[in-house]
């Protein structure tokens, strides 16, 4: 039978080989904290179009730790309620909560400069792994832990319990953070946000860090980290891609109904000077989210078969349609904001500045807005005031 410790050794291992893995103690934890007792009743494995649960009771040992320890993530709920422990055959339904995959979460807590003392609030405990990581880092009672969903906070509370972590875990909507244990040293979110709330810059003292991911679409979003200056605002810089799930509370509702009726009334149409299909790569769907917030693409077909794709900004009640014409592109607009105006203007800029990557962005958070720019390319720069 697999001993868990060599096949945690093993994973710590490959995290030092992929270069993200560099802090003796954190290194330490990684060897020490199972994540095996983290994924019960059990994961869901992607099929496809299927989720096939597997089960710590109904897999083999050995196979069992072959996942667990599988630097990949796994997906833990699906639909906001369903577990590999409810259902026996292979479902459908849309993640809802995971276990990110190890290099992405230890990679995290390298980026939060951790020193003996500090005292972390993290949002988004999910199955608790990489809270039981900073606990056994800097010990219990300096890290507090915010789930909002009750099911998933209650087995993440279970596991840490077991796994001899009695640390502060706590249900409630982290968005919020949780005031009555700040200041702390260090915040970091294992979800995406639309923006950085400004509310943890509030709750991390001055010099403090807030490491988390900004941006609203499954792909196209970044890893911030900023630091807290002593008058309350926050500096910092994109320092990478960061694909995690959307915090419950701003998550959008995908477009329904019928597409070419919400098209319908355009304002305007011409001809592109940038292909849509940029939107499908990463960088380009970063730039789009800051040139137009809360705007939705959407990939579509027509009857014949060929490609349609929408820009949809429900709440200014705006779109772009894209019409495919051989190699070129058609936009129509429509609404009081045209959306693909102001994104072609920053996509053409930032194919003038030399097509930068994601870690040339920063950004400052102050109580009234958050503004990001890309240094050495002054027309790459974009302020969202908060009302």
């Amino acid at each position: 039978m697999t001993d868990p410790a060599s096949e945690r050794r093993r994973m710590a291992a490959v995290l030092v080989d992929r270069g993200v893995l560099k802090s003796p103690r954190l290194r330490a934890a990684v060897e020490s904290v199972p994540r095996e007792q983290f994924l019960r009743p059990g994961v869901f494995l992607d099929e496809g179009r299927t989720w096939r649960p597997v089960t710590a009771a109904g897999t083999d040992p050995d196979e069992w730790l072959r996942i667990a320890y599988s630097v990949d993530s796994l997906t833990t709920q699906l639909d906001g309620r369903l577990t590999a422990g409810q259902v026996g055959v292979s479902v459908v339904g849309v993640p809802t909560s995971s276990s990110t995959d190890p290099a992405t979460v230890v990679d995290m807590i390298e980026a939060l400069d951790l020193a003996a003392g500090h005292r972390v609030l993290e949002v988004g405990t999910g199955t608790g792994y990489s809270t039981a990581l900073m606990c056994h880092y800097l010990g219990e009672d300096n890290v507090t832990t915010v789930e909002v969903d009750p099911q998933v906070a209650a087995r993440a509370d279970a596991a840490l319990e077991a796994a001899g972590f009695s640390t502060w875990t706590v249900t409630g909507d982290g968005l919020l953070g949780h005031p009555y244990r700040a200041p702390y040293d260090r915040v970091i979110a294992t979800c995406a946000v639309r923006r950085i709330p400004y509310v943890w810059i509030r709750q991390t003292k001055p010099g403090g860090i807030v490491l988390g991911t900004v941006g609203s679409w499954p792909w196209g979003t970044g890893l911030a980290k900023l630091v807290v200056g002593d008058d309350g605002t926050a500096d910092g810089v994109i320092v990478g891609r960061s694909p995690f799930m959307q915090a419950r509370a701003q998550a959008m509702a995908p477009v329904a109904g019928d597409l070419s009726a919400r098209a319908a009334y355009a304002d305007s149409e011409r001809r592109t000077r940038v292909s849509p299909l940029v939107l499908e790569k990463w960088m380009p769907a970063f730039l789009t989210q800051l040139a137009v917030p809360g705007t939705q693409f959407v990939r579509a077909t027509r009857g014949d078969g060929s490609p349609l794709r929408y820009l949809f900004d429900p709440e200014k009640e705006s779109f772009a349609e894209f019409l495919a014409d051989g190699e070129s592109w058609t936009v129509r607009q429509g609404g009081p904001v045209a959306l693909w105006d102001d994104v072609e203007r920053s996509l053409v800029a930032w194919q003038d500045a030399g097509a930068p990557e994601i870690d040339s962005v920063r950004l400052r958070v102050t109580p009234a807005s958050h503004s990001y720019w890309i240094d050495h390319a002054p027309s790459l720069r974009w302020e969202h005031r908060i009302a």
